[in-house]
């Protein structure tokens, strides 16, 4: 049992970082405050960075991840381009990140609870990106 939650929460976690790489380089083009792309291009690395370490768990089990959904993706993109096309782009980058943090952070701690039985170690980087993903949407607050 230990091992299937382990591998099942790394998937997981696996997901919620492409997610949040995929949504912080959907908008990082459109950021016009400096402080406000330094903030998230400083999260993009923390994103990638953990991605690396959940690759090389993944890796060791022999299991390929999971990527979130084409339709989910697919949908993100839409409402960001939607959305910034109706101008303030900063503000709307703010708060899409922000809704996108908070959808993270329930959903991964939703999964942290579920797959009780995971090592420590994946446990530990499940709470680092639900960190991770925390400071990002209270450091967004100052953009809203």
């Amino acid at each position: 049992m230990i091992e299937q939650d382990t591998i099942k929460l790394l998937r997981e976690c696996d997901s919620g970082v492409h997610m949040g790489v995929s949504s912080i380089r959907d908008v990082l083009d459109n950021v016009r405050n400096s402080a406000l792309h330094k903030l998230l291009s400083d999260s993009l690395d923390d994103h990638e960075t953990l991605g690396r370490q959940i690759e090389k768990l993944l890796h060791d089990y022999d299991d390929e991840g999971k990527t979130p959904p084409a339709i989910v993706k697919g949908m993100s993109w839409i409402k960001t381009n939607v959305k910034l096309a109706l101008g303030e782009e900063d503000k709307t980058v703010a708060d899409l990140m922000t809704d996108g943090c908070d959808m993270g952070v329930k959903s991964l701690s939703r999964y942290l609870n579920q797959y009780a039985a995971a090592d420590e170690q994946t446990k530990n980087i499940a709470k680092e990106l639900i960190r991770i993903e925390s400071r990002l949407a209270a450091d967004l607050r100052d953009y809203l």
